[in-house]
């Protein structure tokens, strides 16, 4: 509300300190603010007379501040003939004319043909705002209902002069919670009228705070990735990544179930229970996932006009609440590309095929068939572009791929654009051809298996020695397993002393010392037949000086750790502080540290040979 209020007295001293243009006049204004969902529309009849002496070819709108971050679309156009003609839309451009207040954004309405001096024009005005809408209170229960509050200026904000001018506003319906009084505002039904008002000079602005039942959800795209594939095999392919959330007055209690599905009149009126995509005709092969998997629960219906998709999440999405899901569908190709002088170019729609979804980020990427050049877009309106490569099967240079990428996109963003590119008919030839190389490359080499005989005998010195390395090799593996279960006897012996220290238990680590003791001297048994084999061995000379040092390092090992035990284990019978048992066992634990890290050099080393 200071916001409001500050702005609004700034409008009023611009009134005079700013030198407005005279040329112009508005002599009337029709304004109609639909606030029926949380996409506020507005769309504002505008009368202008030239009432200067020379011919002017620009229109300059002005929209606060506070409003224009919120700006997502804004479109001008005017009807030939008189009555309802055809519709003729005019470029409409972001300016930043000198001497006007900077609290107020700028456009600039181009005129096909000047207007003259006395002449009149009628130019209609439709801007699209998003996230204007705050939920107030911020946070509802899952039974409340859920309330707005939209803030404007019942005054048209313009640098001319507005002679006469009226103003209606649009409500869902409902609890209508409170709105600004002026004289001539009245509420009829779910439309609150204000006006008309007569001669207000430039800039003139009142603010109006409306609060109200809104129980739409407030459903947001974050992030929507659109890949259209296009495959001149016959079909367009579409997969759209959509991370949803409900920007909603946040649910704030626990979730019934219940109370959700027996009074749904009463449960989450503000919840998004399903979303409808309207998909072009003859879409097909149509499928909706999201992490966990496929969701069945989806409706689908069409006919030679449209294909309706409709579909329910796996749960009710609440204010604050998230979800993300993939939709996907093919579409033919003949319906969307089409050839002109030589070229191709892609004519499809650019937005989000979702009713009533407005998208903060939404990147659209189209892949276009290996070999495609000269590729070049046009989008009605400004994008950020980049170009990529995708591989894909059977690709040998990658596919080309051009990247759209548009912040605050809504329902009117969703047009036709065109990307262009050259492709030679001889590129459809490479995958079939590499298809058929493939396999006939595959049949040859089976043939020349089948014919070649590349047996060896059994007899001869290069089989035997073979074999001899291969057990050699088995055995040191053998050694390896063995040396493996004494390190973790070792490991067992080290936590029973980590459990002394912890618990004081002095008879429990002397147990597992003799449970390990025993098991490293049958340990030790199992190596003795092995190491014998591995002297004996010709085979083993370049391997067996290091097989040796590893027995000796961890027999070594074995007895520090031993050493250690014992010292401890007397430490703590003896009743010693814990700074004299570490002393004592220092010497051991330095000389541990470095067997360890010799044992393990030489089981790397081994693993290596």
């Amino acid at each position: 509300m200071r916001k409001v209020f500050a702005c609004a007295l700034f409008l009023l001293l611009a009134t005079w300190m700013t030198t407005a243009r005279s040329d112009l006049v508005i002599s009337k204004v029709d304004r109609r603010i639909d606030l029926t969902s949380h996409i506020v529309r507005v769309l504002s009849t505008l009368k202008v007379e030239n009432a200067g002496r020379v011919v002017v070819s620009e229109i300059l709108l002005a929209i606060p501040n506070m409003q224009a971050k919120n700006l997502a679309n804004l479109k001008a156009f005017y009807n030939e003939g008189k009555g309802k003609g055809s519709a003729i839309n005019l470029p409409v451009a972001e300016v930043h004319p000198e001497g006007m207040p900077r609290e107020l954004s700028f456009y600039s309405i181009s005129l096909h043909e000047g207007l003259e001096k006395g002449k009149s024009l009628t130019v209609n005005v439709l801007t699209i705002f998003t996230h204007s809408l705050q939920p107030f209170p911020e946070e509802i229960s899952q039974s409340d209902v859920q309330l707005v509050v939209y803030q404007d200026s019942a005054y048209y904000v313009s640098p001319y002069e507005v002679k006469s001018q009226s103003l209606n506003v649009l409500l869902p319906g409902g609890r209508v919670e409170s709105y600004t009084k002026h004289p001539s505002g009245k509420l009829v039904d779910s439309e609150i009228k204000y006006g008309p008002y007569e001669k207000l000079p430039p800039f003139s602005y009142s603010p109006i705070v409306l609060h109200f039942e809104n129980n739409n959800p407030f459903v947001v795209a974050q992030e929507l990735v659109r890949e259209i594939e296009v495959s001149h095999w016959g079909s367009i392919q579409i997969t759209e990544h959509y991370n949803l959330a409900h920007k909603g007055a946040t649910n704030k209690g626990g979730f019934s179930r219940l109370d959700y599905q027996s009074r749904s009149y009463m449960g989450g009126r503000s919840s998004l229970r399903q979303l409808i995509a309207r998909l072009p005709p003859r879409a097909h092969s149509i499928y909706y996932r999201d992490d966990i998997g496929n969701i069945s629960t989806s409706h689908l219906w069409g006919d030679s006009r449209k294909t309706q998709l409709e579909i329910e999440p796996r749960f009710p999405i609440f204010g604050g609440w998230r979800t993300s899901f993939t939709i996907g569908y093919s579409l033919p190709l003949q319906d969307f590309l089409f050839v002109s002088e030589g070229n191709r170019f892609l004519n499809i729609t650019f937005g989000c095929p979702m009713d009533e979804v407005v998208i903060d980020d939404l990147i659209v990427k189209v892949v276009l068939p290996e070999g495609s050049k000269e590729v070049s877009v046009s989008v009605p309106f400004h994008t950020k572009q980049w170009h990529e490569t995708k591989y894909s099967h059977l690709d040998i240079i990658g596919r080309p791929v051009v990247a759209l990428e548009k912040h605050n996109v809504v329902p009117e963003h969703n047009t036709y654009f065109q990307v262009h590119y050259k492709f030679n008919n001889l590129s459809l030839l490479w995958e079939p051809l590499m298809l058929i190389s493939g396999f006939l490359l595959l049949f040859v080499a089976c043939i020349a298996y089948m014919h070649a005989d590349m047996s060896i005998s059994k007899s001869s010195a290069s089989y035997i020695a073979k074999l001899q390395w291969d057990e050699v090799q088995a055995t040191v593996q053998q050694v390896q397993n063995v040396i493996r279960r004494c390190l973790s006897a070792h490991e067992k012996l080290e936590t029973s002393l980590q459990d002394l220290s912890r618990t004081g238990d002095v008879q429990s680590c002397k147990a597992t010392r003799k449970i390990a003791d025993g098991l490293l001297k049958e340990l030790s048994k199992e190596l003795k037949p092995l190491m014998g084999f591995l002297q004996s061995s010709p085979q083993a000379a370049q391997i067996w000086p290091k097989v040796e040092e590893l027995v000796a390092k961890e027999k070594e090992m074995q007895e520090k750790l031993m050493q250690k035990h014992v010292a401890v284990v007397d430490c703590f019978e003896k009743k010693y502080s814990g700074r004299e048992i570490e002393n004592r066992v220092a010497p051991y634990q330095q000389k541990l540290s470095a067997l360890k890290q010799d044992v393990d050099d030489l089981l790397d080393y081994i693993d290596e040979i």
